[in-house]
């Protein structure tokens, strides 16, 4: 082993250490999974970055601004993509490797914790938070509708049918139970 590797080591075990003692410190009471956090945001960083360098290698233009309309199906597409992947019953064997059912907590959507150590856990947490979930898509949406807007356009638009439909649904529900039917 050459001088400058056990050099790299050294310094590498020195960043370990201290990363540990400040997870330690940030949260004495309960256990964080600091090192999965920061594992998923540099998941992210990469996912983000390539697509920008996809958008950049296909000299794509951004444009001006946001229009507007592409916002608002964005964000119901996003809304409702983001509860079926990570609350939906029907998606429960996407999330079953990294996580365990809790319970029934709505039409059609379960409860489940994250379950194992390591990146299997932090996989867990993610699968299971819409919040989490919206980045990624937001992300996905935004790099696809530079690329394909009409296909993005129709997927978004399906999406937000659905959120408008689910809405409708629930909505029903909740005029019959209020009737006593």
């Amino acid at each position: 082993m050459n001088h400058d590797a056990s050099e790299e080591g050294t310094r590498l075990h020195k960043v370990g250490k201290a990363f540990r003692r400040m997870s330690r410190a940030y949260s004495a009471q309960e256990e964080r999974r600091l090192g999965g956090h920061l594992g998923a945001v540099v998941a992210f960083g990469a996912y983000t970055a390539a697509w920008a360098a996809v958008i950049a290698k296909r000299k794509t233009r951004l444009p001006e601004r946001p229009d507007p309309r592409d916002v608002v199906l964005t964000a119901a597409a996003v809304f409702r993509l983001s509860r079926l992947l990570s609350k939906g019953s029907v998606t429960s064997p996407l999330r079953a490797p990294f996580t365990r059912y809790e319970s029934a907590t709505g039409p059609a959507e379960v409860s489940e914790s994250p379950r194992g150590g390591g990146i299997r856990s932090t996989a867990g947490e993610l699968v299971t938070c819409p919040f989490c979930m919206s980045v990624w898509l937001t992300t996905t949406f935004t790099g696809a509708q530079l690329l394909w807007p009409r296909a993005t356009r129709t997927v978004t638009g399906g999406l937000t049918a659905l959120a408008v439909a689910d809405t409708m649904q629930l909505g029903y529900d909740c005029l019959l139970q209020k009737n006593g039917e």
